[in-house]
C-alpha cells in the first residue's frame, strides 16, 4: 500500500554542493539518500513507525541549525521530510503482473517490489510447467498462467530485512476466492451472471 511518510533525516551537503542554493542542495540530498532505500519511517496515517520503501520526497524543512565536523568540509543538517512509500503488509491483497516464470514459481511484480508466487500457490490443479514459453498450465481446467499476466494476489510472507529492496522476500498467493489471474476472474464473474440470470 502507499503511504505518506514524515520522519526526520540527517543530511550531509558535500562541500561542492555549498556553493549553490543551500535549500535546493538539501532536497537533492534528501533525495539521493533517501529514495530506494527501505527504512523504519513514522507514517502519517498510522502514527506508529513502520518500515517501508521511500518512493519520494516531496518536501523537507531544516530543524536547527547545520553542524560541521573538523576535517570533513561538509555541512551536516537535521531535516523532517515527508516522502511517499510503499508498504507492503501481511494479509494485503494486491494487484500485480507476472515477471518471470520458473519451474519453482512464477515471479509478480506488485509495486515497486517483487514477490515469489510459489507453484504450489498457483491453483488447485495439477500444473504442467512450460519453460521454453514461460508458462504454466493446469492438466485439467488447462488454465494458464504466464509472463506479462495481470494477477490478485495475498501477501503470505513477509521479510524485508535491511535497506536494500534485493534483501526483500515476499511470499504470495492465488488459491483462496477473489484471488488468480484478473482473466479468470472476470469469466467466473460472467458464467455466475449468466447462471443467476
Amino acid at each position: 500500500m502507499y503511504v505518506q511518510i514524515e520522519d526526520e533525516f540527517i543530511a550531509r551537503v558535500p562541500p561542492d554542493k555549498l556553493g549553490t542554493d543551500y535549500d535546493d542542495s538539501l532536497l537533492g540530498v534528501a533525495r539521493s539518500s533517501l529514495e530506494g532505500i527501505l527504512r523504519d519511517a513514522e507514517l502519517a496515517s498510522y502514527g506508529v513507525s513502520k518500515r517501508c520503501l521511500v518512493i519520494s520526497v516531496s518536501s523537507i524543512e531544516k530543524v536547527g541549525e547545520g553542524s560541521i565536523v573538523h576535517g570533513d568540509g561538509a555541512v551536516y543538517q537535521t531535516l523532517k521530510f515527508k516522502a511517499i512509500g510503499y508498504m507492503p503488509e501481511m494479509q494485503e491483497i494486491v494487484e500485480g503482473y507476472v515477471t518471470s516464470v520458473q519451474k519453482f514459481g512464477a515471479f509478480v511484480r506488485i509495486g515497486p517490489f517483487e514477490g515469489l508466487l510459489h507453484i504450489s500457490q498457483i491453483m488447485d490443479d495439477r500444473i504442467d510447467i512450460d519453460l521454453s514459453n514461460q508458462r504454466f498450465i493446469g492438466k485439467d481446467t488447462k488454465r494458464d498462467l504466464k509472463v506479462g499476466d495481470r494477477v490478485r494476489v495475498k501477501i503470505v510472507a513477509l521479510n524485508l530485512p535491511s535497506s536494500f529492496i534485493g534483501d526483500s522476500k515476499i511470499g504470495l498467493t492465488m488459491k483462496q476466492l477473489g484471488l488468480g489471474k484478473l482473466e479468470w476472474l472476470k469469466k467466473r464473474k460472467e458464467v455466475k451472471a449468466a447462471n443467476e440470470a
